[in-house]
């Protein structure tokens, strides 16, 4: 089926640009983020894209080895993130405990 072939090209190069599209669009809010937070969350979302790259042009290649690096890739992506979001939990400043402040109004 030589029209199968030609759709699945077209459609794994329109893949393709999409998700380097929405990487580069992650990269700007991962440079501009205004918070700590949003910039974990910049670098998940495109740690996730490039798993999905990975797979999409795995499927394009036609050359399956390339889905056991995504899976690793997405071990490690996820093991980073949450090491990135405990550091970063620990980084702030405890502030007083809203409990304890109600008791101290009340009194």
């Amino acid at each position: 089926m030589p029209g199968g072939d030609v759709l699945v090209g077209y459609a794994g190069r329109f893949a393709l640009v999409v998700l380097l599209f929405g990487i580069a669009l992650a990269f700007v809010r991962l440079v501009k983020g205004p918070a700590a937070a949003d910039r974990i969350v910049a670098l998940d979302l495109i740690s996730f894209l490039t798993v999905a790259f990975i797979a999409a042009y795995s499927i394009y290649a036609r050359e399956t080895s390339f889905l056991d690096v995504a899976i690793a890739y997405a071990l490690i992506a996820f093991l980073g993130t949450v090491a990135l979001a405990r550091f970063l939990m620990r980084s702030v400043k405890p502030g007083p405990k809203p409990e304890a402040v109600e008791r101290e109004d009340h009194e």
